[in-house]
Protein backbone atom coordinates (compact mmCIF):
# COMPACT_ATOMS: atom_id res chain seq x y z
CA UNK A 1 0.00 0.00 0.00
CA UNK A 2 2.80 2.00 0.61
CA UNK A 3 4.27 1.87 -2.79
CA UNK A 4 1.27 2.60 -3.80
CA UNK A 5 1.03 5.91 -2.01
CA UNK A 6 4.13 6.78 -3.27
CA UNK A 7 3.43 5.91 -6.55
CA UNK A 8 0.19 8.04 -6.63
CA UNK A 9 2.36 11.23 -5.00
CA UNK A 10 4.53 11.16 -7.15
CA UNK A 11 2.31 11.32 -10.25
CA UNK A 12 0.18 13.59 -8.56
CA UNK A 13 3.60 15.98 -8.08
CA UNK A 14 3.90 15.67 -12.01
CA UNK A 15 0.91 16.66 -13.21
CA UNK A 16 1.17 19.76 -10.67
CA UNK A 17 3.85 20.95 -12.19
CA UNK A 18 2.35 19.87 -15.41
CA UNK A 19 -0.29 22.74 -14.18
CA UNK A 20 1.81 24.97 -13.32
CA UNK A 21 3.48 25.33 -16.63
CA UNK A 22 0.63 25.73 -18.38
CA UNK A 23 -0.54 28.22 -16.10
CA UNK A 24 -3.43 26.20 -14.66
CA UNK A 25 -4.27 25.27 -11.26
CA UNK A 26 -6.56 24.14 -8.48
CA UNK A 27 -6.82 20.72 -6.66
CA UNK A 28 -8.11 17.92 -8.63
CA UNK A 29 -11.36 17.24 -6.87
CA UNK A 30 -12.67 20.34 -7.71
CA UNK A 31 -11.90 19.82 -11.38
CA UNK A 32 -13.46 15.89 -10.91
CA UNK A 33 -16.51 17.44 -9.58
CA UNK A 34 -17.08 20.00 -12.26
CA UNK A 35 -17.00 17.28 -14.69
CA UNK A 36 -19.12 14.83 -12.90
CA UNK A 37 -21.46 18.03 -12.56
CA UNK A 38 -21.54 18.64 -16.48
CA UNK A 39 -21.95 14.85 -17.09
CA UNK A 40 -25.14 14.89 -14.69
CA UNK A 41 -26.36 18.26 -16.38
CA UNK A 42 -25.51 17.13 -19.78
CA UNK A 43 -29.31 16.18 -21.68
CA UNK A 44 -29.29 12.74 -23.38
CA UNK A 45 -30.41 12.51 -27.59
CA UNK A 46 -33.07 11.11 -29.09
CA UNK A 47 -33.67 7.44 -27.65
CA UNK A 48 -35.71 4.61 -28.80
CA UNK A 49 -39.02 4.18 -27.04
CA UNK A 50 -38.80 0.58 -25.13
CA UNK A 51 -41.79 -1.60 -24.03
CA UNK A 52 -41.82 -1.84 -19.99
CA UNK A 53 -40.49 -5.27 -20.25
CA UNK A 54 -36.64 -5.15 -20.55
CA UNK A 55 -35.83 -8.77 -20.43
CA UNK A 56 -38.71 -9.91 -22.95
CA UNK A 57 -36.40 -6.84 -25.51
CA UNK A 58 -33.38 -8.44 -24.67
CA UNK A 59 -34.25 -11.64 -25.48
CA UNK A 60 -35.40 -10.38 -28.74
CA UNK A 61 -32.47 -8.74 -29.31
CA UNK A 62 -30.40 -11.25 -28.47
CA UNK A 63 -31.83 -13.55 -31.14
CA UNK A 64 -32.09 -11.28 -33.79
CA UNK A 65 -28.29 -11.37 -33.33
CA UNK A 66 -28.11 -15.00 -33.56
CA UNK A 67 -27.94 -15.69 -30.05
CA UNK A 68 -30.36 -18.25 -27.75
CA UNK A 69 -32.01 -17.48 -24.68
CA UNK A 70 -33.07 -19.60 -22.03
CA UNK A 71 -35.07 -18.17 -19.02
CA UNK A 72 -34.46 -20.69 -15.84
CA UNK A 73 -35.68 -19.30 -12.62
CA UNK A 74 -32.59 -19.83 -9.95
CA UNK A 75 -28.79 -20.06 -10.15
CA UNK A 76 -28.95 -23.61 -9.21
CA UNK A 77 -30.77 -24.42 -12.37
CA UNK A 78 -27.84 -23.77 -14.52
CA UNK A 79 -26.54 -26.71 -14.60
CA UNK A 80 -28.60 -28.71 -15.66
CA UNK A 81 -29.69 -26.06 -18.76
CA UNK A 82 -26.42 -25.96 -19.52
CA UNK A 83 -26.43 -29.68 -20.33
CA UNK A 84 -29.43 -29.73 -21.84
CA UNK A 85 -28.13 -27.20 -24.37
CA UNK A 86 -25.13 -28.97 -25.32
CA UNK A 87 -27.03 -31.88 -25.76
CA UNK A 88 -29.42 -30.19 -28.48
CA UNK A 89 -26.67 -28.87 -30.21
CA UNK A 90 -26.78 -30.71 -34.05
CA UNK A 91 -23.22 -30.03 -35.02
CA UNK A 92 -21.62 -30.84 -38.89
CA UNK A 93 -19.45 -33.60 -38.56
CA UNK A 94 -16.88 -30.56 -39.24
CA UNK A 95 -17.41 -29.47 -35.90
CA UNK A 96 -18.66 -32.43 -33.88
CA UNK A 97 -15.32 -31.78 -32.03
CA UNK A 98 -17.19 -28.18 -30.54
CA UNK A 99 -20.22 -30.61 -28.73
CA UNK A 100 -18.31 -31.10 -25.26
CA UNK A 101 -19.16 -31.53 -21.61
CA UNK A 102 -16.11 -30.28 -20.50
CA UNK A 103 -15.10 -26.32 -19.63
CA UNK A 104 -14.30 -23.60 -17.79
CA UNK A 105 -16.60 -20.86 -15.98
CA UNK A 106 -16.00 -18.19 -13.49
CA UNK A 107 -14.84 -18.71 -10.06
CA UNK A 108 -18.38 -17.00 -9.00
CA UNK A 109 -20.02 -20.45 -10.74
CA UNK A 110 -17.18 -23.23 -9.83
CA UNK A 111 -19.51 -24.59 -6.92
CA UNK A 112 -22.54 -25.23 -8.84
CA UNK A 113 -23.23 -29.21 -9.25
CA UNK A 114 -22.06 -29.68 -12.48
CA UNK A 115 -21.11 -32.58 -11.94
CA UNK A 116 -24.93 -33.97 -11.03
CA UNK A 117 -25.50 -33.49 -14.88
CA UNK A 118 -22.62 -34.73 -16.58
CA UNK A 119 -20.25 -31.91 -16.90
CA UNK A 120 -16.94 -30.98 -16.29
CA UNK A 121 -16.69 -27.61 -15.53
CA UNK A 122 -13.77 -25.74 -13.79
CA UNK A 123 -13.21 -22.34 -12.36
CA UNK A 124 -9.96 -20.77 -14.16
CA UNK A 125 -9.73 -19.07 -17.28
CA UNK A 126 -9.79 -20.52 -20.83
CA UNK A 127 -6.38 -21.84 -21.99
CA UNK A 128 -7.14 -21.39 -25.68
CA UNK A 129 -7.85 -25.29 -25.77
CA UNK A 130 -11.65 -25.38 -23.76
CA UNK A 131 -14.60 -26.17 -25.99
CA UNK A 132 -17.15 -24.71 -23.60
CA UNK A 133 -16.95 -21.58 -21.81
CA UNK A 134 -19.80 -20.03 -19.27
CA UNK A 135 -19.28 -16.25 -17.78
CA UNK A 136 -21.61 -14.04 -16.40
CA UNK A 137 -21.94 -10.47 -17.06
CA UNK A 138 -21.63 -7.31 -15.37
CA UNK A 139 -24.97 -6.08 -16.75
CA UNK A 140 -26.86 -6.69 -20.55
CA UNK A 141 -28.41 -4.14 -22.83
CA UNK A 142 -32.28 -4.39 -23.88
CA UNK A 143 -32.09 -1.71 -26.68
CA UNK A 144 -29.45 -4.49 -28.25
CA UNK A 145 -29.40 -7.47 -26.99
CA UNK A 146 -25.49 -7.27 -25.73
CA UNK A 147 -23.49 -8.27 -22.71
CA UNK A 148 -21.45 -5.38 -20.85
CA UNK A 149 -18.44 -7.58 -19.28
CA UNK A 150 -16.22 -5.47 -17.08
CA UNK A 151 -12.40 -6.68 -16.12
CA UNK A 152 -11.80 -7.77 -12.56
CA UNK A 153 -10.94 -10.19 -10.01
CA UNK A 154 -14.37 -12.48 -10.75
CA UNK A 155 -14.20 -12.11 -14.40
CA UNK A 156 -11.09 -13.64 -15.68
CA UNK A 157 -12.20 -14.48 -19.15
CA UNK A 158 -13.48 -10.98 -19.67
CA UNK A 159 -10.74 -10.38 -22.15
CA UNK A 160 -9.70 -13.92 -22.78
CA UNK A 161 -10.47 -15.62 -26.20
CA UNK A 162 -13.55 -17.07 -25.50
CA UNK A 163 -14.29 -21.18 -26.14
CA UNK A 164 -16.23 -21.96 -29.69
CA UNK A 165 -19.13 -22.03 -26.99
CA UNK A 166 -20.44 -19.25 -24.75
CA UNK A 167 -22.90 -19.37 -22.30
CA UNK A 168 -23.63 -16.37 -20.06
CA UNK A 169 -25.24 -16.03 -17.07
CA UNK A 170 -27.46 -13.38 -17.36
CA UNK A 171 -29.53 -11.99 -14.01
CA UNK A 172 -32.78 -10.40 -15.41
CA UNK A 173 -32.33 -7.35 -12.40
CA UNK A 174 -29.20 -6.77 -14.48
CA UNK A 175 -30.80 -5.94 -17.34
CA UNK A 176 -31.35 -2.18 -18.84
CA UNK A 177 -32.42 -0.47 -20.83
CA UNK A 178 -29.45 1.49 -22.92
CA UNK A 179 -25.68 2.31 -22.81
CA UNK A 180 -26.64 5.51 -21.00
CA UNK A 181 -27.95 3.17 -18.13
CA UNK A 182 -24.60 0.99 -18.42
CA UNK A 183 -22.36 3.59 -18.03
CA UNK A 184 -24.70 5.18 -15.16
CA UNK A 185 -24.01 1.52 -13.32
CA UNK A 186 -20.29 1.30 -13.94
CA UNK A 187 -19.98 4.74 -12.12
CA UNK A 188 -22.01 4.05 -9.36
CA UNK A 189 -20.42 0.52 -8.89
CA UNK A 190 -17.09 0.98 -10.23
CA UNK A 191 -16.64 4.30 -8.86
CA UNK A 192 -13.87 4.86 -11.70
CA UNK A 193 -13.51 2.93 -15.33
CA UNK A 194 -12.40 -0.64 -15.25
CA UNK A 195 -9.64 -1.60 -17.40
CA UNK A 196 -11.51 -2.40 -20.18
CA UNK A 197 -15.55 -2.51 -21.03
CA UNK A 198 -16.29 -5.63 -23.41
CA UNK A 199 -19.67 -5.25 -25.32
CA UNK A 200 -21.06 -8.41 -26.93
CA UNK A 201 -23.87 -9.05 -29.23
CA UNK A 202 -24.35 -12.65 -30.31
CA UNK A 203 -21.66 -14.69 -31.50
CA UNK A 204 -18.49 -14.12 -33.44
CA UNK A 205 -18.87 -12.73 -37.36
CA UNK A 206 -17.02 -11.30 -40.23
CA UNK A 207 -18.47 -10.69 -43.82
CA UNK A 208 -14.90 -9.75 -44.72
CA UNK A 209 -14.65 -12.53 -47.40
CA UNK A 210 -17.44 -12.17 -50.76
CA UNK A 211 -19.39 -10.43 -47.78
CA UNK A 212 -20.46 -14.06 -46.59
CA UNK A 213 -21.54 -13.82 -43.02
CA UNK A 214 -19.11 -16.43 -41.34
CA UNK A 215 -20.10 -17.17 -37.42
CA UNK A 216 -16.93 -17.91 -35.55
CA UNK A 217 -14.41 -16.11 -37.32
CA UNK A 218 -12.44 -14.88 -34.35
CA UNK A 219 -14.28 -15.82 -31.33
CA UNK A 220 -17.23 -18.05 -30.01
CA UNK A 221 -19.10 -20.02 -32.94
CA UNK A 222 -22.60 -20.16 -30.23
CA UNK A 223 -23.77 -17.56 -27.54
CA UNK A 224 -26.48 -18.65 -25.33
CA UNK A 225 -27.62 -16.62 -22.61
CA UNK A 226 -29.52 -18.19 -19.63
CA UNK A 227 -31.45 -15.23 -17.84
CA UNK A 228 -32.33 -15.76 -14.92
CA UNK A 229 -35.08 -14.47 -12.01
Amino acid sequence: MADVLSDRSARDAVLQSVRAALGRSGPDADRRAAALAYIAAHGQGPRPTLPPDLVARFAERATDMASTVERIATLADVPQAVARYVDALDLPATLAMQKSRNGVCWPAFADLDWAAHGLTIEGRPTEGHDRLGITGCFCAIAETGTLVLTTGANAPTATAVLPDTHIAIVAASRIVAGMEEVFALIRAEHGTMPRAVNLISGPSRTGDIEQTIVLGAHGPFRMHMLVVG
